[in-house]
């Protein structure tokens, strides 16, 4: 017999909830028109709007570019002190004669890699972006085809590229979720050169100009990561901030204004601090139900959690999570200790569901010969 079983004494336990009543989904909403909130320790989505939506990126798409060039550094095929040309078509297409956002590199010169970095996030060069592309992989089209390849072997499943740079094209597109995995990725697993996003301020050819993304300026807790604007995709952010021991990473996209861009940024982030905190339903190796056993020298067993069951939510959407435990009843034995044996369903509003393997918290030995035909015995008088 498979049990599903509600778990809703256990849960009032811990959390002291009186009831499980449905709720409406959260009553919050943005301007921008794609967005997405991600905790940065899990990669959870705590909220969005139309975050796996196809949308040009503009130069958000810069940070796959960045991607590449860390992957490079990581892998010892690359060095920060390195130096890579400025051609003919990174200065015609990025550098000041483009119109674009550029480092002014000079034609012909060689700049270090860490300055191309230090370019592209703080100057949003262009022309770096190029550079970059040129080095890694011979051209821009294939730097572009290799960024598409890469992006799927970390995550992105809906983002092509067609260039290093952002600039309008029918296949640069990504999804306000891709680009939350990539900032993700970016701050965990390249934190050597995280924190060349929170310089404010870049010099190159005697130009200083100032980081576009606007956060940094407004929320000292934000670190990163990169703006992005053109009349394809509006004004857009991607955006990290850490308080205390959280991280979030927002994304959004699809804003009329520098302004907009800016309060809106600050504003999601402020929320999400406040509306979502962490909740640890059961402790690692914490006896969350005791199973049937059929012919076992003990007539129960207690099924646990390998990890903490931690869950991100706010305390509406904790008032209205359902949880319940599920596995096939009476368990026969033996049961080895850690053995799978059921799954814990855990339903919250606006998540996705999250099933939980429960496994086998002791050893539980199958009853000899005739302890089997005692048990069998006793089970068809007593029904147990």
């Amino acid at each position: 017999m498979t049990r599903l079983k509600p778990i809703l004494t256990l849960v009032a336990a811990a959390f002291a909830v009186a009831m499980l009543v449905s709720r409406p989904a959260m009553a919050f909403d943005t301007t921008a028109q794609y967005a997405v909130l991600m905790d940065g320790a899990t990669g959870d989505v705590l909220w969005d709007k139309d975050g796996d939506t196809r949308m040009h990126p503009a130069s958000m798409s810069k940070l796959m570019t960045l991607s590449m060039l860390f992957d490079a550094l990581k892998a010892g095929t690359v060095k920060l002190t390195d130096e890579f040309p400025v051609s003919e078509h990174a200065w015609r297409a990025g550098g000041a004669a483009s119109g674009s956002s550029t480092m002014f590199a000079q034609l012909g010169s060689r700049i270090p890699v860490e300055t191309l970095i230090q370019g592209i996030i703080v100057q949003s060069g262009n022309d770096a972006c190029i550079a970059v592309a040129e080095a890694l992989k011979g051209s821009e089209p294939e730097f572009a085809n290799a960024m598409t390849e890469r992006g799927k072997e970390i995550g992105l499943t809906n983002s092509t590229f067609a260039n290093s740079t952002g600039w309008p094209d029918p296949d640069q597109m990504m999804t306000a979720h891709d680009l939350a995995r990539l900032a993700r990725h970016i701050i965990y697993d390249f934190p050597e050169y995280y924190h060349y996003f929170s310089e404010k301020e870049f010099t190159w050819n005697g130009i200083t100009q100032h980081n576009r993304n606007p956060a940094l300026f407004l929320d000292p807790t934000v670190d990163g990561l990169k703006t992005g604007h053109t009349s394809a995709s509006g004004y857009g952010l991607v955006v990290s901030a850490k308080r205390g021991d959280r991280r979030l990473i927002l994304v959004i996209n699809g804003l009329t204004s520098e302004k907009a861009r800016a309060e809106e940024g600050v504003r999601i982030l402020d929320w999400g601090f406040r509306a979502f905190k962490q909740y640890k339903l059961f402790a690692a190796g914490a006896v969350i139900e005791n199973a049937p056993v059929w012919q076992g020298n003990y007539g129960q067993v207690p099924l646990v959690s390998a990890n903490d069951v931690n869950l991100i939510m706010t305390p509406d959407q904790r008032k209205a999570m359902k949880v319940s435990v599920n596995y096939t009843a009476p368990i026969p034995a033996p049961i080895a200790a850690g053995q799978r044996v059921g799954t814990l369903r855990v339903e919250v509003p606006d998540k996705p569901v999250q099933e939980i393997p429960l496994l086998a918290g002791a050893n539980v030995d199958r009853l000899g010969m005739f302890g089997r035909a005692a048990h069998a015995l006793r089970h068809m008088i007593f029904g147990s």
